[in-house]
């Protein structure tokens, strides 16, 4: 029994530092930092240089005219910004409809190999110092641009995420209220990540990089952005964090369509793990190695398992001593959290919306989602296409 309980501590210890006590930690790290070492303030480019927005796209004939609206729109001088489609593989009406517009280069094949395929074919053909990301259904304010090339003025920022926010509206479900409040703390974790050292990983939405850095990678690469942002890191550059550009999106259409999502995203975080697990090794990369364990790696691999083992390890240990208070508390409190979560899933079911009960559900639904994505993964063969999960429409645009 003594070994049991001793694993239900280790357990609930993991689960804690991974989705609360890094980010307590994360922050006391960061204000001891800052009150010994005063950054200094970033100064913009005298002269703003000139850089390519770079889209990949497939089949995104719904959203063209609003993207590039919006692409038109960004407070950056026109002769600087260049905007670059790749459509390899669409057959709907993206390209006729990207014609109607003389201010963008668009690169098509017809065959279809896949994002990380057009991503690696597009790129070989734009010679501008950057090159800022973002995905075709993904409106970003009017100083993105300008806001997102201010780091770089530092020699040693190699990459910039952006921030990727999640449209409100007064009737989210599950799927919009659940997302959203997750990356409103993912956005906080990534700004406190890059005031330590670096941003671990970028959002696809919106993120920039120096060009001479772009590195092919694989074709089969489920998270492009992460595994691309991570090598620039791992070369010895940082990853900054821009809160002021950033890139507004609808939430997922319901919850089938955030499950696609959420499995496409643990497998990919699986396959990055390994793909970059040089990271492991704490002597080459240090305070990289450690953000990247902290934030990443826990979350797609062991915490989930413990997290859901914590139940039956902690009836257990109820059962055979039922007068210990502590125990019993404990037990008491997480068939709450799964009742409360599985309220949260029925309301979802019946369309009642009712934002608290979202938060439990989603955690728990994102948790389970890890071990689809194993299967996922497992069924992964080497095909770089992807399957689009559906959103929610957004009209409006800052």
């Amino acid at each position: 029994m003594r070994t049991i309980e001793i694993l239900f501590w280790v357990f609930l210890f993991v689960v804690f530092y991974t989705f609360i006590g890094y980010g307590m930690l994360l922050y006391l790290a960061v204000k001891i930092k800052e009150s010994l070492h005063k950054n200094n303030p970033i100064v913009p480019y005298s002269e703003l240089p000139d850089i390519t927005l770079f889209i990949t796209a497939y089949n995104e004939e719904s959203v063209v005219d609003e993207k590039m609206k919006n692409s038109t729109e960004l407070n950056y001088p026109k002769d600087k910004l260049h905007i670059v489609w790749v459509t390899d593989g669409s057959n709907d009406m993206t390209n006729d409809l990207l014609k109607r517009w003389d201010n963008v280069t668009v690169y098509f094949q017809p065959e279809r190999k896949g994002k990380m395929a057009a991503m690696n074919r597009g790129i070989q053909l734009v010679h501008t110092p950057f090159v800022v990301f973002t995905d075709a259904n993904t409106y970003l304010n009017r100083d993105a641009i300008y806001e997102i090339i201010k780091p770089f003025e530092n020699p040693k920022v190699g990459c910039v995420a952006g921030e990727k926010r999640i449209v409100a509206s007064d009737r989210q479900d599950a799927a919009q209220g659940g997302e959203g409040i997750y990356w409103k703390y993912e956005s906080a974790l990534k700004n406190l990540d890059s005031r330590l050292y670096s941003t671990i990983g970028t959002a696809g939405e919106l993120f920039a990089i120096r060009r001479e850095l772009y590195r092919e990678i694989e074709p089969d690469t489920l998270l492009d952005d992460f595994v691309l942002s991570l090598r620039i890191a791992m070369d010895g550059y940082k990853i900054a964090y821009c809160k002021s550009a950033y890139a507004i999106e609808g939430g997922s259409s319901d919850m089938q369509e955030e499950e696609k999502r959420k499995v496409r995203i643990a497998a990919g975080g699986l396959q990055a793990t390994w793909r970059l697990r040089a990271l492991f090794n704490p002597f080459r990369y240090k305070t990289l190695h450690f953000q990247f364990i902290s934030h990443r790696v826990l979350r797609w691999t062991i915490t989930p398992l413990l997290l859901f083992l914590l139940l039956p390890l902690n009836l257990v240990i109820v059962l055979w001593e039922p007068s210990s208070m502590l125990y019993s508390t404990i037990f008491i409190l997480q068939v709450l959290f799964y009742i409360t979560a599985f309220i949260g899933y029925m309301l979802q079911r019946h369309q009642l919306k009712i934002k608290a009960f979202f938060i439990p559900y989603y955690f728990l639904f994102m948790n389970l989602n890890v071990f689809k994505g194993i299967v996922y993964l497992c069924n992964h063969h080497g095909s770089g296409t992807w399957s689009k999960s559906n959103r929610k429409n957004i009209h409006t645009h800052e």
